[in-house]
């Protein structure tokens, strides 16, 4: 199992491409299965992250995350 910080890591990485992540994203790529307390420790340390809830089907929406550019 990847570790917390790996994670950190991989999903800092993935959002600095310019893709954005959703929960399912992060635990299929990442073994993530708490993806909004990463995002949390991110933006601790600093890292300017927008979230914004989108729909996967009928009456279902997550939280989508992506990088702020600055």
């Amino acid at each position: 199992m990847i570790s917390l910080q790996s994670q950190k890591t991989a999903i800092l990485a993935h959002l600095k491409t310019g893709r954005s992540i959703t929960p399912l994203e992060a635990l299929r790529l990442f073994g993530c299965l708490r993806l909004g307390a990463r995002i949390h420790e991110l933006k601790g340390e600093g890292h300017a992250i927008h979230s914004e809830r989108v729909e996967v089907g009928p009456g279902k929406r997550v939280a989508s995350y992506t990088l702020v550019q600055q």
